[in-house]
């Protein structure tokens, strides 16, 4: 229901793939739906999300990539300071399913963790897009985001990659 209820507020920015058909649906059909994409941010293939506002680019896991792990229970991440290298690991996540790397969409300095996850690790679960956000990046070559997948190709890609 919670859920339901971010995504009403958020609903033009959002758009949903539901399992059954893999096709976009409004906001309002969330409860047929399994995952959301954000317009506007940046994903990898690997299932990390870049929102980059100026100088900083905001990182985490996706909401179809948290919905395969299932209920997070443990997540690593380095300090600040730490450099970051597109494509390369920079911490787990551990669910009750599996422990994954979560690797950086975009190289950089690390500026800011995500300390909250250190106690709730399942905002990553309950909000992968806001409150389970993981780093902030400062890019050292802004231009590697061109390399990422947009929203639609991002939702087409989840799509075939679920139908394997």
């Amino acid at each position: 229901m919670a859920l339901k209820l971010w995504a009403s507020s958020a609903a033009s920015a959002l758009k949903f793939s539901c399992r059954a058909t893999a096709t976009p649906f409004p906001a309002s059909s969330i409860t047929r739906c399994f995952s959301s994409v954000i317009d506007g941010f940046k994903y990898s293939k690997s299932h990390e999300w870049v929102k980059h506002e100026g100088a900083v680019a905001t990182i985490g896991i996706t909401d179809h990539a948290q919905g395969h792990l299932g209920d997070v229970v443990f997540v690593e991440l380095p300090e600040p300071g730490a450099a970051a290298t597109k494509a390369q690991r920079f911490g787990s996540v551990e669910s009750v399913k599996a422990t994954s790397d979560v690797n950086s969409p975009v190289s950089g300095e690390v500026i800011e963790v995500n300390t909250k996850l250190t106690e709730t690790p399942g905002l990553i679960n309950s909000s992968p897009y806001e409150d389970g956000w993981m780093i902030k990046v400062k890019p050292s070559d802004p231009s590697e985001l061109k390399s990422l997948m947009g929203s639609e190709e991002y939702t087409k890609f989840c799509k075939e990659e679920d139908a394997h």
